[in-house]
């Protein structure tokens, strides 16, 4: 049936009731977050907890020692720059704070889990902090990432721009990135471009609203009527296939201008889509939606690959 959509563009609205792999089961029992006591880190985990609950899901708790904090030649400047001991002295009291300071979060992670009735449990590991998180995360079915890191502010991308980035491309479990703010959802949005990932991420936007009952909305934004007609057709079918039920909106314009603008002006609560839809020579020289909706975005992104 044919509409006026949410945001003045034309609709499909398929009333279909959604099934999840043929008994209505839930696919996500474990979630890991990487914590690393920043502001944005306790908000990725006000998200996890609260999905948790939503989920009857457990989480686990990851603090990455991060082994380039004690690199040498880092080491020696600093000790020298603030008249410190050399390197061999100045080591020890480094590894001491790193871990005092890692056992003091994860204990406030397992406190805030008790606190709201959450299964949780808590790891520590030194390492390459990306490299850690991918291998943990091969026995969580998601993973939940700060939209900014402790150390954010040591280069222009932070987080984004290379733990978060490495971790959605080659972990290969649902990511979610989260914002600096928690608001509770109520609401789904999947973003479609007709790739891949975003069929994958098609299947995680009907596994969570089967569970949680909150409805559904996909948004296709294309740069010509043809283009956004296909794909909406495209998605229509998938979406009776999977007797899934939703709203299709199709948006002319710029992919990532145009879902940035629709999580400012609110109509977003939390946006799943596929990760890294082009290929990789596209995104060097005209840049990535994937990586600009989530630098952007003040609700929390899922993406999948």
């Amino acid at each position: 049936m044919l509409r006026g959509g949410l945001f003045g563009v034309t609709s499909f609205v398929v009333s279909l009731s959604t099934q999840m792999h043929g008994k209505g089961g839930m696919v996500t029992k474990h979630i890991l977050i990487p914590i690393d006591g920043s502001e944005y880190g306790k908000t990725a985990i006000e998200y996890g907890v609260y999905l948790a609950k939503k989920l009857d899901a457990r989480l686990t708790g990851l603090h990455v020692i991060d082994i380039n904090l004690m690199q040498i030649p880092a080491l020696a400047d600093v000790s020298g720059a603030v008249g410190l001991p050399l390197y061999h002295d100045f080591l020890p009291a480094i590894e001491r704070g790193l871990e005092e300071k890692a056992e003091a979060i994860l204990h406030a992670f397992s406190k805030k889990c008790s606190e709201s009735g959450v299964q949780a449990e808590v790891k520590k590991a030194a390492g390459i902090i990306e490299e850690t998180i991918i291998e943990t995360g091969k026995h969580a079915d998601w993973i939940i990432l700060a939209q900014r890191g402790e150390h954010f502010h040591f280069g222009e991308e932070g987080i984004l721009g290379s733990t978060a980035e490495t971790v959605v491309r080659t972990s290969g479990k649902p990511v979610m990135v989260t914002p600096a703010s928690f608001h509770e959802i109520s609401r789904i949005t999947l973003a479609y471009d007709g790739s891949p990932s975003a069929e994958s991420a098609l299947m995680l936007a009907a596994e969570l609203t089967a569970e949680t009952s909150w409805p559904l909305s996909v948004v296709i934004v294309s740069r010509d009527k043809r283009g956004g007609t296909e794909l909406a057709e495209k998605m229509k079918t998938l979406l009776n296939t999977r007797n899934i039920k939703g709203e299709i909106d199709v948006i002319r314009g710029n992919e990532d201008r145009e879902l940035v603008r629709l999580v400012r002006e609110g109509n977003v609560e939390l946006m799943i889509m596929g990760a890294y839809g082009h290929n990789r020579l596209r995104e060097l020289i005209l840049g990535s939606t994937t990586s600009s909706v989530i630098r952007k975005s003040t609700v929390p992104v899922f993406l999948t690959r």
